[in-house]
């Protein structure tokens, strides 16, 4: 016989994964002010294999409006650059020789606007899996139904399915709610 709560248990792992995915994704997202996540997303050749920019450099924010990058090894100060520039992080760095400098520039209401719809994206992105990990648990539940499980057991089930997902949408809602102050705020 198939157990229920194991089922629920796993869609209520899928949604909260989605949650993490999404905060992830809304941190790489910058909102006007310097932030060391936008370069989560930078990967530097190194030693032949491509790492992320954290596993070669200190990254430091010292004011609202900066980012410092410093290289562990010198040589590696163009390959940052360089990989920078490639990524869409959008900003140009300052190269000194000592250390990577980027400014992080003031939004244009135009740019903001694009920065909402694309958090906007990335929360319903989260969102679907959440109502796709509520539906495959709901199937599941449906199909051991007619493994024997009984249905009033089954129709509990889908009722906590159900709570969980309306409890992670709110978590979504939320997150998104957050960034977009974060972002629209001047």
């Amino acid at each position: 016989m198939v157990d229920i709560k194991q089922i629920v248990k796993g869609a209520e792992d899928k949604m909260s994964g989605a949650i993490s995915f999404l905060d992830e994704q809304l941190a790489r997202i910058r909102a006007g002010k310097a932030n060391p996540r936008i370069l989560d997303g930078v990967k530097v050749p190194y030693y032949g294999s491509l790492v992320p920019l954290s596993n070669v450099a200190t990254v430091t924010t010292p004011d609202a409006k900066t980012i410092i990058i410093m290289a562990w090894e010198k040589p590696l100060m163009k390959d940052i650059e360089k990989a920078i520039m490639d990524s869409d992080v959008g900003i140009t760095p300052e190269n000194n020789g000592e250390v990577i400098r980027l400014g992080i520039p003031p939004l244009t209401e135009e740019r903001r606007r694009a920065l909402v719809k694309q958090s906007k994206q990335e929360a319903e992105n989260a969102k679907i899996s959440v109502r796709n990990a509520r539906r495959d648990a709901i199937n599941a539940i449906k199909k051991s139904v007619k493994d024997g499980v009984p249905e009033d057991v089954a129709k509990d089930a889908e009722g906590d399915a159900q709570k969980i997902h309306d409890k992670y949408i709110k978590k979504i809602d939320e997150l998104f709610a957050a960034k977009e102050k974060e972002i629209m705020t001047v």
